[in-house]
């Protein structure tokens, strides 16, 4: 498989479209159709499929990951030759907003070092980010899965709190002496996905649903509920001095929600996925959680297949 036509396969897949690409590439339109249609020749499969944006086929989503580690490969052999320029790479990575937001800050300091690296942050939830993986979008993503993705290697990073809060007046708002009235009080939630709020809801008997917000920010949920727009469950990380100068309060004891974080990277012997994993272990051990029993590292054997993907919550 030509390697030039393997880079017009991904710069196809990330620009979205032929002309994109084209641009990317220094080349014309036709230089990368011509390229995509030899590769498909080549494999005798389609790769992509024509459409705005354009993206990878089953087929190409093999390629499109081969692709990935032939360029991160090349970058490693010509910083290892001291070549300039040319050691520079892409590192494409998912992370979930709340994260980006908190403990993941020191992580982009460390990166701020590293010349030869460009970091491509997709920021998605735990139920995306796997996808990401095994389609080939990314090279590592920080996920609650964990499964690991069919030739990847996974780790156990630690526990991200998250605590049920809202601003003293909304609490007030719906306190009846010592109990809250959960069913008409606001909520708020980061998107379709978020479930937090919803098991904090059962567990306190709420039959019916409240009025509920949606927010898809992390600052602007944390924002958004100090304006007393309703409750949410908030990472500790991000609260501050919120509860301790009254500006938030927390609205019941012993309703914490423990997500777990996992590292999840391509099983490969690459001193930029080992630097930018070392990075999140320095990072998440200065700020998550540590588990109570420290899990070993798993990766998954290298083999054809969706693999299975452990949804839990995650935003």
């Amino acid at each position: 498989m030509n390697l030039e036509h393997l880079k017009a396969l991904m710069a196809v897949i990330d620009e979205g479209t032929f002309e994109a690409a084209a641009d990317v590439l220094r080349v014309t339109p036709s230089a990368v159709s011509q390229r995509i249609k030899a590769l498909e020749a080549a494999t005798g499969q389609v790769l992509v499929r024509r459409r705005v944006p354009c993206t990878a086929t089953d087929a190409g989503t093999v390629l499109l990951r081969m692709a990935r580690q032939v360029q991160l490969l090349e970058a490693d052999a010509a910083s290892a030759l001291g070549n300039g320029a040319a050691s520079r790479a892409l590192l494409p990575l998912a992370i979930n907003a709340d994260s980006l937001a908190t403990w993941f800050v020191p992580v982009l300091a460390a990166a701020a070092s590293w010349p030869d690296t460009v970091l491509d942050l997709h920021v998605e939830d735990q139920g995306f980010s796997s996808q990401l993986l095994r389609q080939g979008d990314v090279m590592g993503a920080v996920t609650s899965d964990p499964v690991p993705v069919n030739g990847c290697r996974v780790e156990l990073l630690g526990h991200m709190r998250y605590v049920p809060v809202a601003a003293a007046g909304l609490q007030r708002r719906f306190a009846t002496g010592t109990s809250m009235d959960w069913a008409a009080m606001p909520v708020l939630k980061f998107n379709a996905k978020d479930n937090l709020q919803r098991g904090v809801l059962a567990a306190k008997g709420a039959g019916l649903a409240p009025p509920t917000h949606t927010v898809p920010s992390s600052e602007g949920f944390l924002a958004a509920i100090k304006a007393g727009l309703g409750w949410g469950m908030v990472p500790e990380l991000q609260l501050g001095n919120a509860l301790a100068d009254g500006s938030l309060v927390l609205l019941a004891k012993n309703a914490h929600e423990d997500v777990p974080l996992y590292w999840q990277a391509w099983s490969l012997d690459s001193g930029r996925l080992h630097r930018i994993g070392a990075a999140l272990r320095d990072a998440a051990r200065g700020s998550l959680r540590r588990p109570r029993q420290e899990h070993p590292v798993a990766a998954a054997p290298d083999v054809s297949g969706p693999g299975r993907a452990a949804r839990t919550r995650q935003r």
